[in-house]
């Protein structure tokens, strides 16, 4: 017989639905129209897993629009969706983010389906997960009532006495579990990811503090599990992640989607990330050492692409691609619009695949090849320069005396770190080399 204290939860964040993608919609209308549409697939796709897996309860962890400017659609299909839960008898959770506080925008929605919380933004309120008349889990959040939010909404969460239970126990041959104590919030918690704004700035400890059992976290757009809760009283924390990519920043690639949190005997025993997403964006950085024509160029690149689409599992992809490495081709490519001509030839190549494909961008960083052989035999600046950096790059005592140098005239606090990577053999070779070949390109561009 299973217990009630066995289920499941599904986690999602970051929504932002019908986000505009203004910068492609300029050049290409139906990708735009197309990536518009994947973060509402994606939301059906979360609602659809939280009914494939009988999930006792959905919760939602901000920006669930975009922005103030809330789409009418958006705000309707958001509705249907909850609404398709509460009729399947799942209730959900909703706070609100930076995106789409609760006191701008306006809402097309007037009233909510029975079984839908959406979290207020004046304190910290708690609503209870009943199943088979048991109480299994409490759902505490509160939401921004403003974009910028910097107070450290974790420490108004706390768990409540009044929930308190025995340890697990066998009642009538059932294995019973305590009350599981879920707390939603978008928040930056420290040291999480780089990059994002700090809204809500906490700290790991704060969270474990509250002595919730899991913490479904939204903000970051990486799914991110900063802590597996290590027994009683010691919460997961977890980001789920967007749920759709928006941009091609490192952040937004690869897999988007939804944590399924499971739980056995009233505690978090696994949490898995599934794919809800239907778009996805890569970028390829591709060396062109080796080859000598754009259109040599166009078949590596295009079939770089081929790869990265198989390793989308049969999602649409958008995707850049920056060129690197010395090649006799770089004349060719620094030619007025010759990587404009090449984008465009490389989107008329991929014009008809399904799902779609499109190039939103590719950039030269290549460089002309060069002899270093002779120029290490002309008896001039350059072969002096060449002289030197082999001496700091296979000499160790040259390396350790210019290594120095550097540590002595940074700051302590980051000497030791930097210290730490400039002695690691591989990273030092790897930095000798980019110097010099960003100073033999100055000394060319000097003698042009």
């Amino acid at each position: 017989m299973a217990s009630t204290s066995d289920f499941c939860f599904v986690h999602a964040a970051d929504l932002h639905l019908d986000t505009p993608f203004k910068g492609i919609h300029q050049v290409a209308p139906a990708v735009a129209a197309a990536l518009r549409e994947a973060s509402l697939q994606a939301f059906d796709a979360i609602v659809q897993l939280a009914l494939d897996r009988k999930a006792a309860f959905v919760v939602i962890a901000g920006d669930v629009y975009d922005g103030a400017d809330r789409g009418i659609r958006a705000q309707l299909r958001f509705r249907d969706g909850l609404a398709k839960l509460a009729t399947a008898g799942i209730p959900s959770f909703v706070v609100h983010g930076n995106h789409d506080p609760v006191t701008t925008g306006w809402t097309a929605v007037r009233s909510w389906p029975e079984g839908v919380t959406v979290f207020g933004s004046d304190d910290v309120t708690a609503v209870e997960v009943v199943r088979e008349g048991t109480t299994i889990a409490v759902v505490q959040g509160i939401s921004y009532g403003r974009r910028d939010v910097t107070e450290n909404l974790a420490l108004r969460f706390r768990r409540p006495d009044s929930y308190e239970t025995p340890a697990p126990e066998l009642q009538g041959g059932v294995l019973h579990g305590g009350v599981l104590h879920v707390g939603v919030l978008h928040c930056n918690v420290h040291g999480a990811s780089p990059g994002y704004a700090d809204y809500a700035p906490c700290t790991i400890d704060d969270l474990r503090s509250t002595e919730l059992d899991y913490w479904a976290l939204g903000h970051i757009h990486q799914h991110t599990v900063l802590s597996e809760g290590r027994g009683a009283r010691d919460p997961w924390i977890v980001y789920a992640g967007n749920s759709q990519a928006r941009s091609p920043r490192a952040s937004e690639r690869g897999t988007k989607g939804a944590v399924v949190a499971h739980v056995q005997e009233g505690r978090i025993a696994r949490v898995e990330h599934v794919a809800c997403d239907s778009v996805r964006f890569a970028e390829i950085e591709y060396d062109v050492s080796g080859l000598t024509s754009l259109d040599e160029i166009e078949d590596q690149l295009l079939a770089q692409a081929f790869e990265a689409a198989h390793a989308a599992d049969g999602r649409a992809l958008v995707l850049r691609a920056s060129l690197s490495g010395r090649s006799h081709a770089h004349v060719e490519l620094a030619r007025p619009g010759a990587i404009e001509g090449l984008l465009a030839h490389l989107r008329d190549a991929v014009r008809t695949a399904e799902p779609f494909l499109w190039w939103d961008g590719l950039t030269d960083q290549s460089a002309r090849p060069i002899d270093l052989d002779a120029a290490r035999s002309r008896g001039d600046f350059t072969s002096d320069l060449l002289a030197l950096a082999d001496s700091v790059a296979l000499d160790d005592e040259s390396a350790t005396l210019l290594i120095d140098d550097v540590l002595g005239a940074v700051p302590r606090a980051l000497a030791a770190e930097l210290g730490t990577i400039m002695r690691d053999p591989e990273t030092w070779a790897s930095m000798i080399a980019t110097a010099t070949s960003v100073a033999l390109d100055e000394l060319s561009i000097g003698e042009q």
